[in-house]
């Protein structure tokens, strides 16, 4: 079992607070600014979301960004796309994050503080949805590194917003502004910037007061067929995405 002053500074990327009441608020930055996701941060929060799982004081879980966005940028420095065990290191990575986001056996929130162009995965397990009304999805990285798309966003756009319209979604990079996220299923509560994390620290609150078993359980109970979904797709749609990434690189080493 994880203690919260064991781990809550041991995250470059990401700025832990607690309430007394055990709401934690995850909030991703770069240097206190918006994230800028690379090969660091995919290994790093493979144990931050094992850690939170394993600290039975968390009661309800808040995952939010910085600045003027959730999640909109990308390095490519500490990733390894372009050799066997490289890539080995990322399908483990993001196979195993998406299992520790579920194996938080509290119930979770996000509170999207701007656009999610990628890892919108990350969101789609939680169990409530906040944006605001500059908030856009896109799955953006994928296709221009010119890789498939298969780290989870390929199994639950579709089963967030329908097989038809998540498809498309993935295949033509549709930009999906908060409204028709709302629309479609995919955001629960549109809420002005300034207000988004006390709405959600209020329905953090509200959740926190029920029996701790009670609240811990139907976030079990609700999240079993998303537990389903990953563990019987991840590996193989980030399997697909090294052989793309494979060929990307060969075509790169004939051009060179």
């Amino acid at each position: 079992m994880s203690r919260f002053d064991s781990y809550k500074n041991s995250f470059a990327n990401a700025e832990l607070t607690r309430s007394e009441t055990g709401v934690l608020e995850v909030r991703f930055h770069t240097n206190g600014d918006k994230l800028i996701f690379n090969g660091h941060t995919h290994e790093q929060f493979v144990d931050l979301f094992h850690q939170i799982g394993a600290d039975r004081d968390n009661r309800v879980v808040i995952l939010t960004g910085s600045g003027d966005a959730f999640m909109d940028a990308i390095d490519p420095e500490g990733f390894d796309f372009f050799t066997p065990r490289g890539y080995d290191k990322i399908l483990r990575e993001g196979k195993k994050v998406l299992m520790n986001i579920l194996d938080i056996e509290v119930p979770m929130i996000t509170a999207l503080n701007g656009p999610v162009l990628l890892h919108s995965e990350y969101a789609l397990l939680t169990d409530i949805i906040l944006a605001t009304p500059d908030t856009v999805f896109q799955d953006k990285p994928h296709f221009d590194f010119g890789i498939v798309p298969g780290d989870g966003v390929n199994l639950l756009w579709p089963e967030v917003i329908g097989s038809i319209r998540g498809r498309h979604f993935i295949l033509t990079r549709q930009i999906l502004d908060a409204q028709t996220a709302k629309d479609w299923g995919a955001v629960n509560e549109i809420v002005p910037a300034n207000n988004l994390l006390t709405r959600a620290h209020e329905i953090a609150e509200g959740i926190a007061a029920l029996p701790p078993l009670t609240s811990s359980y139907t976030r079990i109970a609700l999240t079993q067929k998303l537990r389903r979904i990953i563990d019987e797709g991840a590996g193989y749609g980030l399997a697909l995405e090294g052989i793309s990434a494979a060929e990307i690189a060969r075509s790169m080493a004939e051009n060179a």
